[in-house]
């Protein structure tokens, strides 16, 4: 089943987050298999990050939990709020692959 993760920041949580970035992205490479989409949320201004999206594939709930549970952000207080629903994708995919020219991204995105 797959679920959506709408996970938010603490406010002025960005130096956690950037310390903490290789492990989160070690722990998150572990289901890449699983994962539908992953990537920062941004503010409006689409530099300053402000938390994450996943679009996971995990048996049930319980499953996504037991991962979610030693996920570095959340362990480590990153997350003010992690919203989980269960999602169905009914549209083709056609667009939202990382860029094939990642050059002119923020720092944050690569």
């Amino acid at each position: 089943m797959l679920f959506t993760l709408y996970c938010m920041d603490k406010p002025g949580g960005i130096e956690r987050r950037l310390a903490l970035r290789a492990v989160h992205r070690e722990h998150v490479a572990k289901i890449a298999d699983r994962l539908a989409a992953a990537g920062p949320l941004f503010a409006d201004d689409g530099i300053a990050m402000i938390g994450s999206l996943l679009i996971v594939d995990f048996e049930d709930r319980a499953a996504l939990d037991a991962w979610l549970a030693d996920e570095p952000f959340t362990q480590q207080g990153v997350y003010e709020t992690v919203t989980v629903r269960p999602f169905l994708n009914v549209w083709p995919q056609r667009t939202g692959a990382p860029p094939s020219d990642m050059s002119n991204l923020t720092a944050f995105a690569r």
